[in-house]
Parts: C-alpha cells; structure tokens; sequence
C-alpha cells in the first residue's frame, strides 16, 4: 500500500478511534461527577445557560476526554503510519486542537479552563503518544 494512503488512514482512524473515546469519558462523566442542580448538560443551549453553575470538579472529564482522546488517537495513528511517525500524531494533535479551539468560541467556559486544555491537552498529548510508541528524538542518544 502507497504510504502516503497508509498514513492518511493512519491518522483518520486516529481521528475516529480518538474521537469515540472522547466522547465516551464525556458520556460518563456525569455519573462519576453529577452536574450541579439544575444544569442540562445534553444540548449545547443547555452548557451556555448553566455553565456559570459549574465549579473546577465539573472540568475535570472534558479534560480528561481530550487528552485521552488525542492521546490513544495519536497513539492509533504511529502505530498504523507507514512513514513519518511524529508528524502523523501532531496532525491527530492539531485536529483535536482546532476543535478544542471552536469549543472554547461556543462555550463561556472559564479562561482558566480554556488554557490548560488548549496547552496541555493536544499537542503534549500528541507528543506524549508518539514518544509512547518509541518515536525518539534525534537530539537523543
């Protein structure tokens, strides 16, 4: 197979594979933490409305799911590249990003909120993922 078509399936079934766990830890984050009374936590109307309700507990999971996600979705993308390993996570890494970014445009979440999981939880997770896959850097010994 062309390796240019293998890594584009690479890092599209990291985009999936990342995505569903994504949102699987969104989907059971409402059992381990419960939302504060009141909040309606299954349309985005409802995040607007009530997000001023939330304290630091209730970011936790979206964190958690978008690390997570970038990071296994990288993972899944080295694992299955042909070629240029470290480039194919910081693609899944930028992805997650960008959407990570239109997140924080649609939601007033708090700034704090918004810069650990624009910071920590794409491009170190991605990192973090190809390093986990034995990618090493060529300043290393």
């Amino acid at each position: 197979m062309n390796s240019t078509l293998k890594n584009s399936l690479a890092v599209i079934a990291g985009l999936v594979i990342g995505s569903i766990i994504n949102m699987g830890t969104i989907m059971i984050s409402s059992a381990v933490i419960p939302p504060p009374n009141g909040a309606d936590i299954t349309t985005m109307e409802g995040l607007k409305a009530t997000m001023h309700l939330f304290e630091p507990m209730h970011f936790l999971f979206p964190f958690l799911a978008h690390a997570i996600g970038t990071l296994v979705g990288a993972i899944i993308a080295c694992k299955f590249a042909a070629s240029k390993k470290k480039s194919m996570a910081l693609i899944v890494g930028v992805v997650f990003l960008i959407g990570g970014a239109i997140n924080v445009y649609l939601l007033p979440s708090p700034i704090w909120f918004n810069a650990v999981d624009l910071i920590g939880a794409y491009i170190p997770m991605a990192l973090i993922g190809w390093k986990l896959t034995g990618g090493k850097s060529k300043y290393q010994n």
